[in-house]
């Protein structure tokens, strides 16, 4: 009886395992996330420059990569400065560190009207204590992307 029982459960077992008719393949279920979603970047400059670095095209080109095909609905750009200059310096620095980053990324084949180009100068780069923030001497861009419409994908 312990024999049939067990025999009748593992056959129970097995039928769960096999094909059904109507089931899809397992790639059929599965996806993979899309790549069109919010991205942050952030792009980084020698001392008192406004030109881009080999690195710094880098990071861009690895941006526009990541992010071809996506539908590009808007592009924030801030440019931030170290707290060593003066204030109206700084912040002229600072919006020349922004559209570096814009013309680079138009150059990728961007959206030109998606851009939002911002400045701030050495705003906040001196903490509460009286020390300069580290790593003040760059640009922090923000992707709003989404996947491509259906009428866009043709």
């Amino acid at each position: 009886m312990k024999r049939l029982m067990f025999i009748a459960i593992a056959a129970a077992a097995l039928a769960g395992c096999g094909w059904t008719p109507g089931m899809r393949d397992r790639s059929a279920l599965v996806s993979e996330p899309s790549p069109c979603t919010a991205k942050r970047f952030d792009v980084y400059f020698a001392e008192n420059e406004a030109r881009l670095t080999s690195a710094a095209l880098q990071a861009i080109g690895l941006t526009a990569t990541q992010l071809q095909g996506c539908d590009i609905h808007k592009v924030q750009v801030v440019g931030l400065a170290s707290a060593s200059g003066n204030v109206a310096a700084n912040l002229s620095l600072s919006e020349r560190r922004a559209v570096a980053v814009a013309e680079a990324l138009v150059a990728a084949g961007w959206p030109t009207p998606a851009f939002e180009l911002g400045a701030v100068g050495d705003a906040g780069a001196t903490t509460a204590a009286g020390t300069n923030g580290p790593l003040r001497r760059r640009t922090e861009g923000v992707v709003g992307a989404a996947p491509p419409r259906w009428g866009d994908l043709a």
